[in-house]
């Protein structure tokens, strides 16, 4: 028998059990129904996800269809453009070859209406050789014939009728030659004047005048080698100075009773020059002083300078020179080349010039300008680049000089081509000046040395008798054998002799090779 309280306590047993059963199941149940929800929501949840890729999905395949149809669409048109245009090629080049079918088609009906036009022209020529021959038959027969008759009528012999034939064309020839002979000389009259200036021009290429060279003096002489320590100073202190004041080197060597001034600028050696000899005759030789004596010593040369350039264009006649001109002229008076005085050498080509031009019948006035202009060049060429020519036309243009005397100047030389006929007119005259017996200075071993060789350069041709250097060299005087050597050979062998010297010597100017061929014929009467 249970008691009350056991039996209470299995029912609280019971209970609890039954009520974790309970639990157990309800959760059980609550985690079914949770897990079903959970699950058909996720179901809800997936079938609106595969209808949204089927929509995406069929809305990717219809864009892709429609970009297909209309790729197709263009590929078809781009084939069907490519179809018709090789369709039109193709009916051009059909209608070119129906065109040049047609042009040959024209081609051989003309070159077969040739052949028959050749075929007939043949017989045509045929036909024609054959009369002639028949032709030249009968006029053989018809010739001899009347030259029978002739004979016959003239009793003269077949010979005497041909010296009278030959008679005859001598004299159809003689009056031929007399005309050709009328006719050339009518061309010489025409060439005659132009012929007449070459003979003047040569003929003032013999010209020679008086030589008035003046030198450039670089030595001074001082009383006595103490003067020599004075110039010298105190540790070299009054030849520095000079030096710098004058732009110069002063040598000072055992040379007894001279000291030299060298500089390439012939203005600063005269200012040196100058100065020194005042400084040695006042004897009052300190840098101060040294100072004062060159700047008055400039200002005196640059006076004297343009009053030289002056008096020589009032000596030229020239006329509107620039003040800055006329010191470049005076300048050129202390500058020399090859030992001639660029200005007396200036002065002599302006006149040379003008006489050419006059007997041309050219300006004599712009001919002596530009000859007294063209070595202007001369007094500036070591201090600015370039050969003298160009630098002088640079520096007239700067002077508003005409371009015959700027071309002139530029093209003494022939450094550029001439365009008018002053140019080559100063060139002679340049060149008549420069190389004329005296102008320029050259030893006596050079001089005789250059003649021997001019004569020894004649004499190696065959023929050669004798032969004379003349005229300072600028003409050879050949002796040749009349027996050996003719006219037409004489005139080769002279050319030849010219082109030998020419090809060995070297020389100003021209030299003239004059051959001489004499045939002396001596009988006696008895």
């Amino acid at each position: 028998m249970f008691t009350i309280a056991e039996l209470s306590g299995q029912t609280s047993t019971v209970i609890a059990a039954i009520g974790v059963v309970v639990g157990a199941v309800l959760a059980f149940a609550a985690g079914k129904i949770f897990g079903a929800l959970k699950q058909s929501s996720l179901n809800k949840r997936l079938s609106l996800q595969m209808e949204q890729v089927k929509r995406d999905a069929e809305k990717i395949i219809k864009t892709a269809q429609i970009e297909a149809t209309a790729e197709a669409l263009k590929k078809k048109e781009e084939f069907t453009a490519e179809i018709n245009q090789a369709k039109a090629e193709l009916r051009e080049a059909e209608r070119r070859l129906t065109k040049h079918e047609d042009a040959i088609d024209r081609q051989n009906e003309l070159l077969g209406q040739r052949e028959k036009t050749l075929q007939q022209t043949e017989n045509n020529l045929k036909q024609r050789s054959h009369q002639l021959d028949e032709r030249e038959k009968e006029i053989g027969i018809i010739i001899a014939q009347q030259k029978n008759q002739l004979l016959k009528i003239s009793a003269m012999s077949a010979e005497d009728a041909k010296q009278l034939l030959l008679k005859k064309l001598e004299d159809e020839c003689e009056h031929e030659m007399n005309a050709i002979i009328q006719r050339k000389t009518e061309e010489a009259q025409e060439i005659s004047e132009e012929k007449s200036r070459e003979i003047i021009s040569s003929a003032i290429q013999r010209y020679a005048a008086e030589q008035t060279c003046e030198v450039t003096v670089s030595t001074i002489d001082i009383p006595s080698d103490d003067m020599k320590g004075r110039i010298i100073g105190r540790e070299g202190r009054n030849i520095r100075s000079f030096e710098k004041a004058t732009g110069v080197d002063v040598i000072v060597d055992d040379t007894p009773g001279v000291i030299v001034v060298s500089s390439f600028n012939p203005i600063r050696r005269e200012v040196a020059r100058q100065s020194m000899e005042k400084l040695i005759q006042d004897g009052r030789i300190h840098p101060s002083r040294i100072e004062e004596l060159v700047a008055q010593t400039k200002k005196d040369v640059v006076q004297k300078v343009f009053q030289i350039g002056k008096e020589a264009s009032v000596e030229a006649d020239i006329r509107g020179l620039n003040n800055k001109i006329l010191m470049e002229i005076g300048t050129l008076n202390y500058r020399t080349s090859y030992g001639q005085n660029v200005l007396r050498h200036s002065i002599e080509v302006a006149f040379l010039a003008q006489v050419m031009a006059d007997e041309l019948g050219l300006d004599g006035s712009i001919a002596r300008r530009a000859g007294f202009l063209h070595d202007i060049g001369k007094a500036m060429d070591h201090e600015v680049e370039g050969g003298h020519p160009e630098i002088g036309a640079n520096y007239l243009k700067r002077f508003g000089e005409s371009s015959i005397v700027l071309n002139a100047v530029a093209g003494h030389h022939g450094d550029i081509p001439a365009d008018n006929p002053y140019t080559p007119l100063i060139a002679a005259a340049d060149a008549i000046s420069a190389s004329r017996p005296g102008a320029r200075r050259e030893t006596l071993e050079r001089y005789i040395k250059r003649l021997e060789k001019l004569e020894e350069i004649a004499k190696q041709f065959q023929g050669v008798e004798n032969c004379y250097a003349i005229q300072a060299g600028r003409e050879i005087r050949v002796i040749v054998n009349a027996q050996n050597i003719d006219d037409g050979s004489a005139t080769k062998m002279a050319r030849d002799i010219a082109n030998k010297v020419e090809e060995e010597l070297t020389y100003p100017g021209e030299i003239k090779v004059t051959l001489l061929r004499e045939l002396r014929c001596v009988e006696y009467a008895k």
